[in-house]
């Protein structure tokens, strides 16, 4: 059997079929050991907060898929508030915003935060999601 090439990934977005789709695919896939899933930014931000108060490295995701359009706290929102906690050099994964907007001025907008790796359109194809986990593993 063959070891994922992530040990630890990251999804916050609030669309159930999504969602499912990304668990079914990193699966089958086996494209990671251990998925979090996380439906609004409060949620990431509140686990996130605590790892750093923590300083355990050993439990950050290795790659953080963040959605933009959710309720309680949307993408933007989490986006300022991270940015808050830590500094692109200081967080040890790839954070990448995959959205279903392609409005040059939100692509903009995301990819002027030093935290975000890229800006990805919904859907993305299985060769786009796959290279996501394995870009992590040659970076």
């Amino acid at each position: 059997m063959t070891t994922p090439p992530v040990k630890l990934a990251c999804v916050i977005d609030d669309d159930n079929v999504y969602v499912n789709l990304v668990k079914k695919v990193v699966e089958l896939k086996k494209l990671c050991e251990k998925l979090l899933i996380f439906r609004n930014g409060k949620e990431a931000l509140d686990y996130f907060s605590a790892l750093y108060e923590d300083r355990d490295a050993s439990v950050f995701p290795e790659l953080i898929l963040l959605d933009l359009n959710m309720p309680v706290m949307n993408g933007w929102d989490f986006l300022q508030n991270f940015s808050q906690v830590t500094t692109a050099s200081e967080l040890p994964g790839s954070l990448y915003i995959v959205s279903s907007s392609d409005d040059a001025s939100e692509i903009d907008k995301a990819k002027s935060y030093g935290l975000v790796s890229d800006y990805l359109i919904k859907p993305l194809n299985l060769m786009q999601f796959e290279n996501l986990f394995f870009k992590r593993v040659s970076a």
